[in-house]
């Protein structure tokens, strides 16, 4: 499957912003789809994942902030990002694989798709 990231921007401490992940060659439904960030000069980080089965996973740091879902009528899937901070200035991936088992759900080298990243920066 290919992805496309979109939606990144400049925003201010405590507005909000949505990611968008186009998917195209397959469908979504039956893959785990997930967001990483890769802040500058640190290492790539798990954000959110939803599996194919509804489920949805957050990295404590965005817990109660962010919100990943599944339009499987677009095939699309989206981040949303409420009460931003400066900390979550980075560039967003989406990737998604149809073989994720739930212990390597936070783990980037399990995707098999990755959209290129679209960069959010957060200014204070």
């Amino acid at each position: 499957v290919q992805l496309q990231a979109s939606g990144g921007g400049l925003v201010q401490a405590g507005d909000s912003l949505t990611l968008s992940c186009a998917a195209s060659g397959r469908s979504f439904s039956r893959q785990t789809i997930a967001w990483f960030r890769q802040a500058s000069g640190k290492e790539r980080e798990f954000v959110a994942a939803r599996r194919w089965n509804g489920y949805t996973y957050y990295a404590d740091s965005v817990k109660g902030r962010f919100t990943i879902s599944l339009d499987n009528a677009k095939n699309t899937g989206s981040l949303l990002m409420n009460n931003l901070r400066p900390e979550d200035t980075a560039v967003y991936y989406c990737a998604a694989d149809p073989s994720i088992i739930l212990s390597s759900i936070r783990v980037s080298h399990s995707y098999g798709s990755w959209g290129q990243g679209t960069l959010v920066t957060v200014s204070s």
